[in-house]
């Protein structure tokens, strides 16, 4: 029997608020802007797109091309797109031991 393996998607994954929040987290730790932009779409994907486009005053298609593969963000919409998720970027001090819950 031939069994065909389904690609790994991880929009289908990021069911709430702290996973999507932890997957942001990380791949802005990596600093590879593929990867934030890569994360980015997964979340987008995995949320109302149409309505975080309007929120950014950006049209659905428009986003979709920001961040698809051969997209190039502009820091500017990738902080609207924070802000439309409901999330907020912060800077830390690596060096300082950083509080977990």
């Amino acid at each position: 029997m031939n069994k065909k393996l389904k690609t790994f998607d991880p929009a289908e994954w990021l069911e709430d608020e702290d996973m999507i929040t932890e997957y942001l987290r990380q791949s802005f730790e990596s600093g590879n802007i593929r990867e934030i932009a890569r994360a980015l779409n997964d979340v987008v994907r995995a949320r109302n797109i149409t309505d975080l486009a309007k929120k950014m005053g950006i049209t659905r298609q428009g986003l979709y091309k920001t961040l698809s593969e051969n997209g190039n963000p502009e820091f500017i919409t990738i902080q609207k797109l924070i802000k439309a998720l409901g999330l907020k970027i912060s800077i830390v001090n690596p060096k300082e031991k950083r509080l977990t819950s």
